[in-house]
């Protein structure tokens, strides 16, 4: 199974989200997932737009609690 890290990006701001995220991912190796947790409705759209262009895989978005839950699948380093 895959390494998995958790990210927490809530009552933070757009575009301190994508940020955190983005400095998260450049400590992790090819094939680890990031759990991102983010109450900011605009890291819905942000975060997978980031790791489009950044070669990351999204691998789900789920919202329960008024909270957002990315998980990416990092791609490359």
């Amino acid at each position: 199974m895959e390494k998995s890290v958790q990210l927490n990006a809530r009552r933070l701001l757009c575009p301190l989200p994508v940020i955190r995220t983005q400095d998260a991912i450049a400590k992790m190796n090819p094939g680890e997932h990031l759990v991102v947790t983010s109450t900011d409705p605009g890291a819905k759209q942000d975060i997978p737009i980031w790791c489009r262009i950044n070669g990351h895989e999204v691998i789900e978005i789920k919202e329960e609690d008024h909270e957002i839950i990315i998980t990416i699948k990092v791609v490359q380093s």
